[in-house]
């Protein structure tokens, strides 16, 4: 027979809590060695925002306000107009700044406001006109969206009338994640 005292022992609900206390103890220390997460990116809407507007029945303008820390890149800006049949010419697009892109080379990037005028080839005066864009950007965090297409309609002024309002594009998901 054992002749030595018992030792003392930790009852059940003790026993729990030290185990509790242990678990919690390693959760807090993993989380503050871990790295502080990397900023969310902007969603490529709010990233690049547009917006266009009929300025008169041969003319639109097209906007692009880039969000600080992103950047467009000018080569990959298309737009298109008109249903059935294209109505629009080619962009005149500003000049962008130089960037070199590791894949790419150099590229013409924008960032910061950018203000696009497109002529319309066929008059539209007094008509609604769907607008198809196309862009491609990048964050400077080393992310870059795949091309996104939005479409806005416009209501194209009478001629000598003013501008047509200015036309947002949706913030948010895109139609097509939805």
């Amino acid at each position: 027979m054992d002749n030595h005292p018992a030792s003392p022992r930790l009852s059940p609900k003790p026993r729990r809590r030290v185990s509790l206390l242990a678990a919690a103890a390693l959760i807090l220390a993993s989380i503050a060695a871990a790295p502080a997460p990397a900023a969310e990116l902007l969603p490529p809407q709010e990233a690049f925002a547009l917006s266009a507007r009929a300025i008169d029945p041969q003319t639109l303008e097209v906007r692009f306000d880039v969000a600080d820390g992103y950047y467009l890149y000018r080569d990959k800006l298309k737009f298109n107009a008109g249903a059935p049949q294209p109505v629009v010419t080619t962009a005149q697009l500003p000049p962008g700044k130089v960037k070199h892109d590791e894949f790419f080379g150099d590229m013409q990037t924008y960032r910061g406001q950018v203000d696009i005028r497109i002529p319309i080839a066929a008059p539209e005066a007094g008509r609604q006109l769907t607008l198809v864009t196309e862009s491609q950007g990048c964050a400077d965090a080393g992310v870059c969206y795949p091309p996104q297409r939005q479409i806005l309609s416009l209501d194209v002024p009478a001629a000598g009338a003013p501008p047509s309002s200015w036309v947002v594009a949706p913030i948010g998901r895109p139609a097509w994640l939805k």
